[in-house]
């Protein structure tokens, strides 16, 4: 069976030093685990030591994209046979968080995050790890203040479990969030409740933009949220949030990755906003903030062993424009237009760090200014 996780604040959870490891590996379909079960295989990676495993999976990213699902699906029955126990109390305890969508030259891949003992902590600190989820929502919490609180909430749960107090320590937070569908909608209606839109797609915007205004309110980057301002109020967002929505949950699932000196390992992370999706320089901030030397502002050959996992978020800009030249993200009726921000975003990122297996996440709604997002990297400067 799975082990069970002591409680957020429990006084046993920080005594001794933890070590997290995060695993990049390439998957052939979505539904694809040999690469993770080879780690297991090769006493790489213990199962038992998984906390969460992100994945860009290459269906299309909007409400139908249910790669989602059956990434999600074939995860938690492998595990669960790893495990021996079943696929529902690995998805109770274990953050699955899918993102559909690798566009242009973007490459399908997991991130396989675990945590496992240390044996003496690093005094320059080293990557921390933090997981919460939220109860299930129910359709007419989607995208509003519900949201919003409960997503802080889980935040600062996951902040307690990395052992992180600081804000300033958290560099990027991924959220896994529901969408609504016509089913939920008919759920609500039927019991004379009003959801937040009724239009399925406009809903994991709405639902994305609550998850980040939630993290936003949990790291102090904002001091309110007003209900009126969620999709709508672009000056107010997190500069480390990244939100993810899917048909194939109801809760949102929270993972705080930062920087700790009361955890072991040579891992850190960390993080830049891109002001627009073509800021190659804040790539390059957060390359050289990790601790990767830059070399003509690419990253040598020499240093890919050092480069964990690169995660950013991709956004269309409203005005309809890039440093004033007009773009048609929006205009294009055969291609979303998330679609193609990630194209573009991946192929600027990939250009930096010589790689194209990068997790960049459609839908920057409150997650960096209009037509920016967040970027972190994950490395071991101590390598370089």
């Amino acid at each position: 069976m799975v082990p069970p996780k002591p409680a957020a604040g429990s006084p046993h959870r920080h005594a001794d030093p933890r070590r997290a490891a995060v695993h990049r590996v390439p998957m052939r379909h979505p539904g694809d685990t040999a690469a993770i079960e080879a780690l297991f295989d090769s006493g790489a990676l213990d199962p038992a030591a998984v906390v969460a495993i992100l994945g860009k999976t290459e269906g299309n990213g909007c409400v139908n994209d249910f790669t989602r699902a059956y990434a999600v699906q074939a995860l938690s029955h492998m595990l669960a046979r790893r495990l021996g126990t079943t696929a529902e109390a690995i998805r109770a305890g274990i953050a699955l968080v899918m993102s559909g969508g690798t566009e242009g030259g973007l490459s399908p891949h997991f991130l396989v995050l675990a945590v496992t003992a240390g044996e003496a902590a690093n005094p320059s600190g080293a990557l921390a790890i933090g997981i919460a989820f939220t109860p299930d929502f129910a359709p007419e919490e989607i995208g509003r203040m519900a949201q919003v609180d409960a997503t802080a909430d889980a935040v600062r749960r996951a902040m307690a479990e990395a052992g992180i107090s600081d804000p300033a320590g958290v560099h990027y937070v991924q959220v896994k969030c529901p969408l609504l569908t016509n089913d939920s909608m008919a759920q609500a209606r039927a019991r004379g409740a009003a959801v937040a839109t009724e239009d399925t797609y406009a809903s994991m915007g709405l639902s994305r933009g609550a998850s980040a205004l939630g993290v936003a309110l949990a790291l102090g980057e904002v001091a309110r949220v007003e209900a009126g301002g969620i999709g709508r109020d672009w000056s107010k967002f997190s500069g480390r949030a990244s939100a993810s929505a899917g048909v194939e949950l109801e809760r949102n699932e929270v993972i705080v990755l930062g920087n700790s000196m009361a955890w072991a390992g040579d891992l850190r992370i960390a993080h830049a906003v891109m002001d627009d999706a073509i800021d190659l320089p804040a790539v390059r901030r957060a390359v050289a903030a990790v601790g990767m030397p830059l070399e003509e502002g690419q990253v040598p050959a020499a240093m890919a062993d050092c480069l964990v996992a690169v995660l950013a978020k991709a956004e269309p800009s409203s005005s309809g424009r890039i440093r004033g030249q007009r773009h048609i993200m929006w205009d294009d009726s055969d291609i979303n237009a998330t679609r193609h921000a990630r194209a573009l975003v991946g192929g600027v990122i990939a250009g930096v760090v010589g790689r194209t297996d990068i997790f960049v996440s459609g839908g920057a709604e409150h997650q960096g200014p209009d037509g920016g997002g967040p970027v972190a990297v994950i490395a071991r400067p101590a390598r370089v």
